[in-house]
């Protein structure tokens, strides 16, 4: 018998629908929670997945054909200790979207 994988996934939340239909095309099931990132503190969605050993590589190739890299600009917020008036924002080009996947072992998996 094939060892078991956990699979979690987060994806910008633009792509989240893109990645859970892709998975299901390929007969996998998986759960969706909405989460936020620390950095822009925008959408994201944590995928978790259960699958054997002889799933990952095309699970993570499915992942990655539906996550898709792209700049945006965003403006930065002030730092709390310092006063507002001396602060000058501007739009910074950041990277956002792809995916940060954890593949773990799992001991023991049941579905009911």
């Amino acid at each position: 018998m094939a060892g078991i994988k956990l699979v979690l996934a987060i994806v910008q939340a633009k792509d989240a629908g893109r990645v859970i239909d892709a998975l299901t095309e390929d007969g996998l099931n998986a759960t969706i929670l909405a989460s936020t990132g620390g950095f822009l503190r925008e959408g994201n969605s944590t995928i978790l997945m259960g699958i054997e050993d002889t799933q990952v590589d095309g699970v993570l190739r499915t992942i990655q054909r539906s996550c898709h890299r792209r700049e945006q600009f965003v403006s930065p917020m002030p730092p709390a200790v310092e006063p507002v008036d001396s602060y000058v924002t501007y739009p910074v080009k950041v990277e956002v979207g792809g995916a940060i996947v954890f593949v773990m072992n799992v001991d023991r998996m049941e579905r009911f």
